[in-house]
């Protein structure tokens, strides 16, 4: 049984073994026939040869190789398979080698794709917006030429007349809520700041009452041994939010009316209302939207910490509001 099951190859191996011969004959004979040439006696050297010599050996060689029978090996001859193997192999390798080397090539290319194509949709997305923004302009611009001067000038009118309704509209609204909490929250805490204590912020929480002692060397709230005599506590109002209020008419009034809370309220409404009504007057001048202030006091002070307002750059006792709409004009 091994000696059949080991039949073919032995047969694999003797055929080689033949293949192998047939070559060996075939570099024997070669090296022959070369040993006769080389041997010649009349062997002319290469340096002795001339252009047409070379040529004319040259031509008789290749007759001589076309004329003259190949060599070819015989039949039972292993040798055909063998050098397609060979080449087989070679082109395997090869094509391996070269699939490894387009495999980051792919993975870019790939990439790339990607890109182009969210490049494709965008300017697609972009091209439908423009498509759709040229046609409105179109109807727009149509519907502009059917009007007359008069006519648009009319509605170009109505349009700013709703407009500044509406920018009334809002204003108001802030007005209002502004006023709810300079009186509901600021006010205590601005007269805090201006009776000695914390700046505004740090005491958030704030009882009017306790205003009434005022605060020691160290920004704390004295305690409340006795109540202070109105007629005491008032001239003391005046001291603080009077100096400018006699000149202010019924502002100054409301200063004066109330307690602490409310007198540091007035001030803030009136500081308020004097910066945007100077800024309004100014037409977009800077250089005339300062007012003229009688003292830095704790709104003043809480304004510039909150970038709301800035003094003149030399002269402390003039104030303006910081003109925030003409850096959105730039």
């Amino acid at each position: 049984m091994e000696g059949v099951s080991n039949l073919p190859g032995e047969v694999h191996k003797g055929d080689v073994d033949r293949t192998i011969r047939e070559l060996d004959n075939a570099i024997k004979d070669i090296e022959e026939a070369l040993k006769k040439v080389r041997a010649a006696p009349n062997r002319v050297s290469d340096s002795e040869l001339k252009a047409e010599d070379s040529m004319e050996i040259m031509i008789k060689a290749y007759k001589d190789a076309t004329e003259s029978e190949p060599f070819l090996p015989s039949r039972a001859s292993v040798l055909p398979a063998l050098l397609a193997m060979r080449k087989a192999h070679q082109t395997t390798e090869q094509t391996k080698a070269h699939t490894l080397s387009q495999a980051d090539v792919l993975n870019q290319t790939k990439k790339r794709v990607e890109e182009e194509q969210v490049n494709l949709r965008e300017q697609r997305a972009l091209q439908a917006a423009l498509e759709t923004r040229l046609q409105s302009l179109r109807e727009g611009l149509e519907t502009r030429e059917e009007k007359t001067p008069e006519q648009l000038a009319r509605d170009r009118i109505a349009t700013l007349k709703k407009q500044k309704a509406t920018f009334d509209r809002q204003t108001l609204v802030v007005m209002k809520d502004l006023d709810w909490f300079i009186e509901n929250h600021l006010g205590a805490m601005l007269a805090a700041e201006e009776l000695g204590g914390p700046v505004v912020g740090e005491m958030t929480e704030i009882d009017t009452q306790e205003l009434t002692a005022g605060f020691n060397a160290h920004g704390k709230l004295k305690k409340v041994k006795a109540s202070l005599g109105e007629d005491k506590r008032q001239r003391r109002i005046d001291e603080i939010w009077g100096g400018a209020s006699e000149q202010q008419g019924a502002r100054g009034k409301r200063k004066r009316e109330g307690d602490e809370a409310s007198a540091a309220s007035a001030e803030m409404r009136d500081l308020t209302e004097q910066l945007l009504n100077q800024a309004m007057e100014s037409g977009g001048d800077s250089s005339a939207a300062y007012i003229r202030i009688p003292r830095e006091s704790a709104a003043v002070r809480f304004l510039v910490r909150s970038k709301v307002a800035e003094f003149h750059p030399k002269d402390a006792n003039r104030l303006r509001l910081i003109d925030f709409g003409r850096e959105l004009d730039d």
